[in-house]
């Protein structure tokens, strides 16, 4: 199917960008003018909306974390192929089919590709100073950290690569890239060197505070754009993923100190460390996908971004 010109009907949509959705823009547009008939409908359908935009933004994620638990589950004690390889290349396997098939572009595969490499460096070292381990063997490992590991820090950047792109973004009183990035830095910096100085977490909770403390997302999930503060959406998106960590250490894909003798809970000191990673990564789609203000046209964004991801068309 080729791309779609910004002229074309669907081009305003989102799903234009994933081919097997494409099909699916008019009929969900005489859904939604059905629904809207009434304002319980219309409620119910925004809602509906919602959830099923988050479900295809969290699409990676969602097969990693699924992966972890099927193979915790039911993968074959003392198997040829240790569990840990099978989860990378599964991991592999399920990038090579995401683009074959449509369901993710090639501009979502680059920032998988930058978060896969900044994650594994800082599972590399943080393994090394025994802030968690990997209990399992594996062949397809970097100085004792499993492959698969930098795919799961991978799908954070999916997932905000994707729900950018889903409800249209748009951003009030966003600080200038040059601040962002230079926060996001000293951030990744601090998870390497409060292991020989000073931790500066407080300070950059602190720092993150007040470089977003105005920042409003706009974010649009059927007919009209809705505001959430920035840090808001940086602190729910984390939640989720130490929930999400929890089932990881659960199943003992991983574990930190605590967990080796009986599992419990991570605790929630991780839950800030998450957050402050969330600001690593939205610095990194931030860069590439440029903040705009609400008040911008959302045709030249879809226009620019299906440019950009035009190698995954046919």
């Amino acid at each position: 199917m080729s791309g779609r010109g910004p002229g074309a009907p669907g081009a305003d949509s989102a799903a234009a960008l994933w081919r097997p959705l494409r099909g699916f823009i008019a009929r969900e547009r005489a859904l939604g003018r059905r629904a809207g008939r009434t304002r319980a409908g219309a409620l119910a359908y925004e809602l509906l909306r919602f959830g099923v935009k988050m479900a295809w933004a969290c699409l990676f994620g969602a097969i990693m974390l699924a992966l972890i638990l099927a193979t915790a589950w039911l993968y074959p004690k003392g198997a040829a192929l240790t569990r840990y390889d099978f989860l990378t290349l599964s991991a592999i396997a399920v990038q090579i089919a995401m683009l074959r098939f449509g369901l993710e572009t090639w501009e979502e595969a680059r920032v998988i590709a930058l978060f896969h490499v900044v994650g594994t460096a800082m599972e590399i070292f943080k393994t090394q100073a025994g802030s968690w381990i990997y209990p399992e063997p594996a062949l397809l490992r970097i100085a004792g950290v499993p492959l698969f590991t930098g795919f799961m820090y991978a799908s954070v950047g999916s997932f905000i690569a994707r729900v950018w792109r889903l409800c249209d973004f748009r951003f009030d009183r966003h600080p200038p890239m040059g601040v962002v990035i230079a926060l996001a830095v000293a951030i990744y910096v601090n998870f390497f060197a409060h292991h020989f100085v000073a931790d500066i977490r407080l300070a950059l909770f602190a720092a993150t505070a007040l470089v977003f403390a105005r920042t409003v997302i706009w974010f649009k999930v059927w007919r009209v754009h809705r505001p959430m503060p920035l840090l808001a959406a940086c602190f729910l998106t984390s939640l989720f993923i130490w929930i999400a960590e929890n089932v990881g250490t659960l199943t003992k894909t991983w574990l930190y100190p605590h967990q080796v003798q009986a599992w419990s809970m991570v605790g929630l000191g991780k839950l800030g460390a998450w957050f402050l990673l969330l600001v690593i990564s939205y610095a990194m789609v931030a860069a590439v996908a440029r903040p705009q203000p609400r008040a911008q046209a959302r045709a030249s964004a879809v226009s620019s971004v299906a440019s950009a991801s035009a190698p995954a068309k046919t």
